[in-house]
């Protein structure tokens, strides 16, 4: 999860430029060498909520830096909710340039008028409801629901939603309370969509996370991440983000000792947003970070960091591509229609769950 974190800090990664204010070498989109001109006379872009140990930040930061020396990078790790607090706090006087959060906490920015409507580089690539029309938001990347499983602590690695049922996992799952994370109410979703609901009908995933504690197969329910858990053994089966499961196997240690399964029948992905802030101090150095951050090098960054990019299509390495299967069963999450059901998920899931 990310760090919670008040204070604004610097990327201060000293590069030589040279006097000329553009890059040599071909633009990675029409339009490119000008605006770096425009963003290098603000000389900074000021970008909320980007903490660098989430995500793959802080190489993004690099890249960035990188190519466009002349642009200092400022960022602070607020978390999503409270990024909008201090966007509404500040809205006479902006002092950011670009907010990221989760997508419900992007609409609620918008609702409130603190954003400024931008189209960067692939928009119109994304889905429908992964972009405003406008372009006061957009999805950048997405967490997907997995069933994380530790193959040490589980002989018969579950493939699907109805798996989960079996007798053989009694006392095995985990998964976040919905009613206060924002993973648990994505895993609603997803199992929602699994066990044959959609966005319009909520009671076949609610049902069906009460048939697994009625099964005695859930362990407990969380409320904040419980990955060092997990890496440490204490959980067979963890229903979380598939990023989590990734940087347990390929960074933390654990190998051939997870698997990472996204369910058969249907998994949805958390999106997460970012904007251009209305009447930021840095417009131009806003717009040059966004349009990074959608092109083919920013969206291999957030793969790079085991998070999958929004943008359909877009060419990975092969041993990064390789790390993700195939997800012909993702579900885009329409966030909309989630944020409105989610008072109905809180309270279903009480009464179901905990006889509330």
């Amino acid at each position: 999860m990310k760090l919670k974190g008040l204070l604004i800090g610097v990327v201060s990664l000293l590069l030589l430029a040279s006097p000329a204010l553009a890059f040599d070498g071909p633009e990675l989109y029409s339009g490119e060498k000008a605006l770096y001109d425009a963003a290098a006379k603000e000389g900074m872009v000021v970008s909320f909520d980007t903490g660098p140990t989430w995500a793959n930040w802080k190489n993004m930061f690099k890249k960035f830096k990188t190519r466009y020396p002349q642009v200092e990078m400022a960022y602070n790790d607020l978390g999503s909710g409270a990024t909008v607090v201090a966007l509404d706090k500040a809205k006479n006087r902006p002092q950011a340039d670009t907010a990221y959060y989760f997508g419900g906490s992007a609409i609620d920015a918008a609702n409130k008028g603190l954003l400024e409507g931008f189209k960067p580089v692939n928009f119109d690539n994304l889905p429908d409801v992964y972009r405003d029309k406008e372009g006061r938001w957009f999805i950048i990347h997405q967490l997907t629901i997995a069933f994380l499983v530790n193959t040490k602590l589980v002989e018969n690695v579950p493939q699907s939603w109805a798996d989960l049922a079996k007798p053989e996992y009694k006392n095995a799952i985990v998964y976040l309370d919905p009613r206060s994370t924002g993973q648990g109410q994505v895993l609603s979703f997803a199992a929602n969509y699994g066990a044959g609901g959609d966005m319009t009908n909520i009671m076949p995933g609610m049902e069906y996370l009460a048939k697994l504690h009625k099964a005695g197969n859930v362990m407990r329910v969380e409320g904040t991440t419980p990955y060092a858990k997990f890496v440490k053994g204490e959980i067979p089966i963890w229903i979380g983000y598939e990023n989590d499961g990734l940087k347990a196997k390929y960074q933390d240690g654990m190998g051939d000792n997870i698997a990472v399964v996204i369910p058969k029948e249907a998994t949805v992905a958390a999106p997460y947003a970012i904007s251009l802030v209305k009447n930021g101090p840095n417009p131009n150095a806003g717009k040059l970070w966004l349009n990074f951050i959608m092109t083919n090098t920013g969206q291999t960054t957030f793969a790079e960091g085991f998070v999958r990019p929004s943008v359909p299509g877009v060419e990975l390495p092969a041993d990064i591509a390789d790390r993700f299967p195939a997800t012909p069963q993702l579900k885009p999450l329409d966030l909309v229609k989630a944020a409105a059901l989610k008072p109905e998920i809180d309270q279903t899931w009480a009464k179901l769950i905990l006889g509330q």
